[in-house]
């Protein structure tokens, strides 16, 4: 089967400093994965390369087998990605609703608006509010509606809790799961709140310093809690999965700088 989103060696940097090294990451359609690390790890610059909005310095990133070329996201997007950057990327001059038709590539645009709704119940009061007037739950909730709007293969969420309460996290990240399930839509989201996104995970990756350090099932990573902390805390994390009781995680050796 074609993956959804592939990307093999995949390098980035900024003026040269290399900040992602050497990700290989896969995702089928219908999966959830989360990318999980600690600030300045690099995830935010792993998406926007994923997304076509950054250039590689190496490697190759495919979306549904057609490659993405960095620097051209509008080419991402015609190949099925949706990105949903942390500052949401919403025109808060318009309303809910001009913004959700604007995202509308094909079809009805009142069929697909109203299909995406069923998804943000709570935002149909809204319709006619611009989008700078509202909460930032009902701000986060009109960009996934968004990205919903243009039927995406592929969603990419970048931190979706940014700012929100804990409580509003808590009901946003089950949606995601329902997504995933009713659409067969790949999620890719780097996410903080680790418990809540391991529980509506298929899978995850952990990064520090730009690696891959940690990978594994949801349920098993929920289960060793032990290696998963010494991960975000950039102690180096050894192949010793018996020992650990880590089956079916896979660990990296070193989360140098080297």
């Amino acid at each position: 089967m074609t993956a959804a989103l592939e990307c093999e060696q995949l390098c980035v940097g900024y003026d040269g400093v290399q900040v992602v090294h050497d990700v290989d990451l896969r995702l089928e359609p219908g999966e959830v994965v989360s990318v999980l690390g600690p600030n300045g790890a690099g995830k935010t610059t792993m998406l926007l390369a994923l997304a076509g909005v950054m250039r590689a310095a190496r490697g190759t990133v495919q979306v549904c087998g057609e490659p993405v070329r960095g620097g051209r996201p509008h080419l991402a997007a015609r190949r099925g990605l949706a990105f949903v950057p942390d500052d949401r990327g919403l025109f808060f001059e318009l309303t809910s609703r001009q913004n959700l038709r604007l995202a509308v590539r094909r079809g009805d645009a009142r069929a697909t608006v109203d299909e995406v709704l069923g998804y943000f119940p709570a935002l149909r009061d809204l319709l006619d509010r611009r989008a700078g007037l509202l909460s930032g739950g009902e701000q986060q909730m009109l960009a996934l509606s968004r990205a919903l709007a243009s039927r995406p293969k592929v969603l990419l969420v970048d931190e979706m809790s940014m700012g929100l309460a804990p409580v509003i996290v808590q009901r946003l990240l089950p949606v995601v799961r329902r997504i995933a399930d009713d659409l067969g839509t790949a999620v890719l989201m780097v996410e903080q709140h680790v418990d809540l996104a391991l529980e509506v995970s298929d899978r995850a990756y952990v990064l520090d310093r730009g690696r891959v350090v940690l990978s594994g099932s949801a349920r098993e990573l929920r289960h060793n809690r032990e290696l998963l902390r010494a991960s975000y805390m950039g102690e180096r994390v050894y192949e010793r999965l018996e020992e650990d009781g880590a089956a079916g995680v896979t660990t990296v050796g070193g989360t140098g700088d080297a």
